[in-house]
């Protein structure tokens, strides 16, 4: 896939300026968005993600414009499993919500940073050594393995980690219990102090490094494109701070999306080290040359993961309204 300088920055800043036009149209004022202003800019986003991936496929061909929607659609179910710990993160830290919505814009801001840095890493690991596809996958099935494991309790898992956190930059800042509007540092008793706001965005920023551990490796299992990985990082990224406001309650409705998210890193961890069987160059296996085994085409990857996030939808929404009935009935 060839993609010129000029693209590259042609990218980087459309990307960049539809983050501007979100700060100023939606975030610079303090509010707590409608269900219409949420959904409406939700699906313009989204559509915005579904035209570039087309524009892929009429540019590049249909095996690149395969590679941008199986990695977009990942990275997208990723990050709704993201806002769930930007839910616990949003309640612990109790943030007022019409200033949630900074809070979010900015942790996306820095999770597209820190995506970009990994996957800088992530091209140059690939491009000199083809054994680090046997590391990638071997992560993502601990991955997947540990976000099962964590599945029974994610808010208990999460908030330890949070409190972590906490105690260790206390030892460093001094804070204040009191929110001042939206600003980062206030004055109490003629003393410079850290507000919450900066301790939820310290913590937003520590989850963002953890979550882009998960999805980069994930996402170099799709596509081996850099332009591709990044696109579809920054796309599903965008539109994150609409969703959560839109999705609501609906997330603690999605009982099973950790077993979906868990399935789909543990296939895409399997088809990474078949991948590396198939490049082997590992003197310890087979001598050092390549191993004849099945990879796993990108229409079978999209497939199996379009398929298994419908699966885990339609039962986890089933299986909460079952939940809810019998409640439902005692209090009618």
């Amino acid at each position: 896939m060839d993609v010129s300088t000029t693209v590259w920055i042609v990218t980087c800043v459309v990307i960049l300026g539809l983050f501007v036009f979100d700060f100023f149209a939606h975030v610079r004022v303090p509010h707590a968005p409608s269900l219409k202003e949420s959904g409406t800019w939700s699906a313009i986003y989204i559509a915005i993600a579904v035209l570039f991936g087309l524009f892929v496929w009429w540019q590049w061909g249909g095996t690149f414009g395969g590679e941008y929607f199986a990695g977009y659609v990942t990275e997208k179910a990723l990050s709704v499993d993201n806002l769930f710990v930007f839910v616990i993160i949003m309640a612990k830290f109790a943030v007022p919500k019409e200033y949630q919505q900074k809070v979010l814009l900015l942790g996306i801001v820095m999770a597209l940073v820190l995506r970009g840095l990994f996957i800088a890493v992530g091209a140059a690991a690939i491009n000199t050594y083809s054994w680090v596809f046997y590391l990638f996958g071997a992560f993502l099935v601990y991955t997947a393995v540990k976000l099962i494991r964590e599945s029974d309790e994610p808010v208990q898992h999460e908030e330890e980690r949070e409190s972590r956190l906490e105690r260790f930059v206390k030892r460093y800042l001094r804070t204040s219990d009191e929110y001042d509007k939206d600003k980062l540092f206030t004055r109490r008793n003629g003393k410079r102090m850290a507000t919450p706001m900066l301790m939820v965005l310290i913590v937003i920023g520590f989850t963002d490094i953890l979550f882009a551990l998960d999805s980069i490796p994930a996402i170099y299992g799709l596509t081996q494109e850099p332009y591709l990985v990044f696109t579809a990082n920054a796309f599903a990224l965008m539109g994150l701070r609409q969703l959560y406001f839109l999705l609501g309650g609906l997330l603690d409705r999605l009982v099973y999306l950790s077993y979906g998210l868990s399935f789909i890193l543990a296939f895409i961890g399997v088809k990474l080290v078949l991948h590396a069987l198939h490049e082997n160059t590992l003197p310890f296996i087979n001598g050092g040359e390549h191993v004849a085994v099945p990879e796993i085409s990108t229409p079978v990857s999209l497939s199996v993961i379009v398929l298994t996030l419908v699966i885990t939808t339609v039962a986890s929404l089933l299986r909460s309204r079952g939940a809810s009935t019998p409640e439902d009935e005692k209090q009618t």
